[in-house]
């Protein structure tokens, strides 16, 4: 399995993604709302971004905070 291009850690189960960050938002994507499931983590089907629950099943330590 591949892991996530990028991961971020998150307070809220609701997170919009719109694949901006460093690169210009012209180069992103549409923004979508993800919602962290029972699984502790959501993944953007545009950037593939993962988006973790902060306490969550998914979390561990050592990933970039969102």
């Amino acid at each position: 399995m591949i892991p996530p291009p990028e991961t971020f850690r998150v307070e809220h189960p609701r997170v919009a993604c719109d694949g901006a960050g460093d690169i210009a938002p012209a180069l992103g994507h549409p923004r979508v709302w993800l919602q962290i499931d029972e699984r502790g983590y959501a993944d953007c089907g545009y950037c593939d971004r993962r988006y973790v629950l902060i306490g969550g099943p998914a979390d561990e330590q050592g990933v970039q905070t969102a």
